[in-house]
């Protein structure tokens, strides 16, 4: 059993679950959990900066990895871009009813 998430190390699913609960997995519930243990001036440092770009802490953390990737050409290819930041743009032809 693994002691982060408490799942069984091989089956990758909760005890029980089938398929027909794989089926409505949001695309958070496919992103890697991490437990890290910061330095509390570094988790302040790294809170106001998120909050200077309207980001979440965890938003920030993953945009700072993967520059960081990026820049010293460690980013795996084929990775998709991070969700975009905002509301989701109106397709043409929608006007805001606002």
């Amino acid at each position: 059993m693994d002691s982060v998430s408490g799942k069984s190390a091989g089956s990758g699913r909760s005890a029980g679950s089938g398929k027909s609960a794989e089926v409505g997995k949001s695309a958070a519930a496919d992103r890697k959990s991490v437990l890290l243990r910061l330095d509390p001036a570094v988790h302040a440092a790294l809170t106001r900066w998120a909050n200077d770009e309207l980001r979440s802490v965890n938003a920030q953390m993953e945009k700072v990895l993967r520059d960081a990737l990026r820049e010293h050409g460690r980013l795996p290819a084929g990775l998709s871009e991070p969700r975009r930041r905002g509301r989701p743009a109106t397709p043409p032809g929608e006007a805001d009813e606002s």
